[in-house]
């Protein structure tokens, strides 16, 4: 089958789906085909109505997370297939499968270390095999924390200041809601990791998504406040930690320990210094388990239903705007340099900024399917799309920006191509 589509969205009618294909009927170069894909097409001719004019003649393809022979048949049609449909330890094992087998570049915006483990396990060799290149995780889980890596590993190559070493990752801003997905998501894992002690050990593993790459020892995250040693604040794991971690070092894993031998990552939340500081580090986390214990109870389940948005449900256009974040990732490297890498930008990070990270992602694969180098796989942002996606966020106002905090500006601030080595 001949490969008309240039991209295909699947989950084009649900909420973070529509906004994605709001971001490509707005920026995608003149003659990119986008095929919108799901369950109806009614709602899928709903969604294009909505949309810029220029997407008036953009195929609607019926496809089933549950029918296997629509995803093979949608992989078949696409240079590049987008999925918004979660979670994806449920809906999204045959779509991947699909794409490895059909040499069909995909992303997602999966926050599931199960899945990911799975799809690792299952698909990469065969995805090597094709040339497809599968990348997990495109959105706010886990741009900001890969690309910051990625930033900083560059600039102290350029620099020739040696490998990273103890690397941390500051969520200095966060404004927005969380997702419906999200919640679900984050449900379905807990559900499983509950049932099947085996799961709950891949889970904890600090390296569960690094192919048997293991890195410094050292990287479990501690569920306590603590004051941290740079700093002298009190801190807490970031709520997103044990998964974006996981990613970074599968970046590192894939460029064959390229962050350095001594690569050390984390991501925490600052709360402040003194009494007050150690007060709000343990409200913060007091309140992360809560959400999280009354999600894995059924007792009250129901209870945070009604408090949390349910899948497909998000915030009107003036709450998305209103949103922002912003990532400081701090390092140090063998030789003693320190860099600082920010990644920001205005829009709520879980719905308007993610949908431009997705959108971003399927133009850059889109754009390098056919440029020597570009090696398949089960893959990560920084690895698959590099300064690439870099550059394609900046035009979008993205910040991603990194400093030497003990010298001259780096050389290296635009980091790499992107690509497997």
């Amino acid at each position: 089958m001949a490969r008309d589509l240039d991209i295909a969205l699947f989950g084009a009618t649900g909420f973070v789906g529509r906004l994605v294909a709001e971001h490509l009927a707005r920026t995608a170069p003149d003659g990119v085909v986008v095929g919108l894909a799901g369950r109806s097409r009614e709602r899928l001719a709903q969604v294009r109505s909505g949309l810029e004019a220029r997407a008036a003649d953009w195929p609607l393809l019926v496809a089933d997370s549950g029918d296997a022979a629509t995803l093979r048949a949608l992989a078949a049609r696409s240079r590049v297939v987008v999925s918004t449909v979660g979670p994806y330890q449920r809906h999204g094992i045959p779509l991947v499968e699909a794409c490895a087998d059909a040499g069909t570049d995909y992303a997602d915006l999966t926050g599931e270390v199960l899945f990911v483990r799975e799809v690792v396990d299952r698909f990469h060799e065969r995805a090597r095999e094709s040339g497809a290149r599968v990348v997990v995780s495109c959105g706010f889980d886990s741009v900001p924390s890969d690309l910051g890596v990625h930033l900083l590993h560059h600039a102290a190559r350029t620099d020739g200041a040696g490998g990273l070493t103890d690397t941390t990752l500051w969520v200095q801003e966060g404004r927005g809601g969380v997702s419906g997905g999200t919640v679900d998501s984050l449900r379905v894992q807990l559900q499983r990791t509950r049932e099947d002690p085996a799961l709950r050990r891949v889970v904890q593993d600090p390296f569960a998504l690094s192919g048997g790459h293991r890195g410094a020892p050292g990287q479990r995250e501690h569920w306590r406040p603590f004051v941290e040693e740079r700093t002298g604040r009190w801190a807490v794991p970031f709520v997103m930690a044990p998964y974006n971690t996981r990613v970074v070092r599968r970046s590192d894993a894939l460029l064959g320990g390229a962050y350095g031998p001594r690569f050390r990552y984390r991501e925490l939340v600052g709360t402040g210094r003194g009494v007050r500081g150690a007060l709000q580090a343990r409200a913060l986390l007091a309140a992360m388990g809560v959400v999280l214990g009354a999600t894995a109870v059924p007792g009250l389940r129901a209870v945070v239903d009604r408090l949390l948005p349910s899948p497909g449900e998000g915030p009107g256009p003036e709450r998305r705007a209103a949103g922002s974040f912003r990532t400081e990732t701090t390092t140090t490297t063998e030789d003693g340099s320190r860099y600082a890498a920010t990644v920001g930008a205005q829009g709520d990070p879980g719905y308007a900024a993610t949908s431009v990270m997705l959108g971003r992602s399927a133009l850059v694969l889109l754009a390098t399917r056919d440029e020597p180098g570009r090696g398949g796989g089960v893959l990560t942002p920084a690895v698959a799309l590099g300064d690439d996606l870099v550059q394609g966020l900046r035009s979008e106002g993205f910040t991603l920006d990194v400093r030497r905090l003990d010298g001259p500006t780096t050389s290296g601030a635009r980091g790499g191509r992107g690509g497997l080595r």
